[in-house]
């Protein structure tokens, strides 16, 4: 599924009927950060709507090309954060790896669109990472982010957290990915059998941004990971456009705690260049948090947070 991606901005204008003028500017506008949406995902896109929340994650738009002052290609400083290639530390007591710079999707928002797959980890730096964590019994918890992991087939996947759950002093791993949302068929039986044998506590985090990304399929997956026993959280970006209403983010949220996924973060857009058309203002998330506060049960309600480059931990906004 992943081989067969949609990477031509006109065949995907053509299977959602919609005008040759939107691949046109796509075309252009992908010339930076290449268009790569799965048919999964596409499936759900509506034919004939240019504004549809989840055709506007994905579809490349001429005003990715308007450089917008404060809008930067490494917005959260994280070139300052590698402490090893493939390994970032920002907040204490955790570490994160770049397992793999590949994505099963490009997000138009992603605030790592620039990165380069130079910094990921191989073999050489999979084991330096290992002898660095190992070194620094301060380090609970490694994330293992990327790119997507879950790109990863098992084998190298399984190799990978076993590596780390080895190490005494850590106490967790998390697994953060978009596949389960937009690629679910990943989530097979061998997959979940893997990710709950690791040896240490795993938890899965996903990111999904709108209600209408999880489909009956997506919910599957989630109930098998779920099911065997894997805690799951949710991340989501505040996104002008696609879930800047409260109807919007209550019907997201209440769907995802139906299926035993707790909402963990709703991100303020990092300000990365290209998606300042994305940016709505903290006094709009601020409002949403409010309104969802008065609709939602607690245990329901993320927390509104932005991260800035050397902050000691996330910012809670609300």
């Amino acid at each position: 599924m992943l081989a067969d991606s949609i990477r031509d901005p006109a065949e995907l204008c053509r299977l959602l009927d919609l005008d040759p003028a939107v691949a046109a500017e796509a075309r252009s506008a992908a010339a930076g950060w290449p268009l790569l949406v799965p048919r999964p995902y596409a499936a759900r896109i509506r034919p004939g709507d240019p504004s549809d929340p989840l055709l506007v994650q994905v579809l490349p738009r001429a005003a990715e090309l308007t450089a917008v002052p404060g809008y930067r290609t490494d917005p959260l400083g994280e070139a300052d954060a590698c402490c090893a290639p493939g390994l970032l530390q920002k907040y204490a007591g955790r570490i994160l790896m770049v397992a793999t710079p590949h994505c099963a999707v490009h997000c138009r928002f992603c605030f790592r669109r620039a990165f380069c797959p130079r910094q990921a980890a191989g073999p050489r730096e999979t084991a330096a990472a290992l002898a660095c964590i190992a070194g620094d019994p301060s380090i609970h918890e490694v994330i293992f982010s990327g790119g997507d992991p879950l790109t990863l087939p098992d084998a190298q996947l399984s190799t990978l957290l076993e590596q780390f759950a080895r190490i005494g002093h850590v106490r967790r791993l998390r697994v953060h990915t978009r596949l389960p949302i937009v690629v679910p068929q990943r989530v097979t039986g061998e997959l979940v059998s893997l990710l709950s044998g690791v040896r240490t506590p795993l938890i899965m985090t996903v990111h999904v941004n709108h209600p209408r990304e999880i489909d009956d399929q997506v919910s599957e997956a989630l109930r098998r990971v779920a099911d065997a026993g894997i805690p799951l959280l949710s991340q989501s970006v505040l996104l002008r456009g696609v879930n800047d209403r409260a109807e919007t983010l209550a019907a997201l949220y209440e769907r995802l705690v139906t299926l035993r996924v707790i909402p963990y973060y709703l991100h303020h857009l990092d300000p990365v260049a290209g998606a300042a058309e994305f940016e709505a203002p903290i006094s709009a998330g601020l409002g949403l948090m409010a309104a969802l506060r008065a609709r939602l049960p607690g245990y329901a309600v993320p927390r509104y947070v932005r991260e800035t480059p050397g902050g000691t931990s996330k910012e809670v906004l609300a």
